[in-house]
């Protein structure tokens, strides 16, 4: 029987051996063989799908999402399920939260250039950066 002990398959792709067995509880790897002695023996290539798991989340894809991307490479007829769909999907969600990103950058910016020590003084002032602040003039006051 050949193939690769769990140590050598971890330190091959980067991982430790925790990941590689939570992998396979998730199933992300197929599970190895066995020697008689009971040590789990690997395929060379489970190396290879530790990289790509890897690089993946990397990406900003989830193992949930992972897990989806290799079933769809094995069956390869679904187009929705395939790589280039999830990658026009994460893109325009890594967009988006990039422009959500740059508006909260701004506003930190601004709330710098302002000399806002205090978030509660920052807010009764009408030079206050911070969004909630606008909340100020609509919110009911209590009576």
């Amino acid at each position: 029987m050949s193939g690769l002990r769990s140590g050598q398959v971890a330190r091959a792709a980067g991982v430790n051996q925790q990941t590689l067995r939570y992998y396979e509880r998730r199933g992300l790897l197929a599970p190895p063989h066995r020697t008689p002695g009971g040590h789990r023996l690997y395929p060379p290539e489970t190396v290879t799908v530790l990289r790509v798991i890897k690089a993946a989340q990397r990406l900003g894809f989830s193992l949930g999402e992972v897990a989806d991307l290799l079933e769809a490479g094995h069956r390869r007829h679904r187009s929705d399920a395939g790589l280039r769909h999830r990658a026009e999907v994460k893109l325009a969600e890594v967009e988006t939260r990039i422009a959500d990103l740059s508006v909260i950058a701004d506003t930190l910016r601004s709330v710098l250039d302002a000399g806002c020590a205090d978030l509660i003084d920052c807010a009764g002032q009408p030079h206050c950066p911070v969004p909630f602040a606008d909340l100020a003039d609509t919110a009911p006051v209590a009576g």
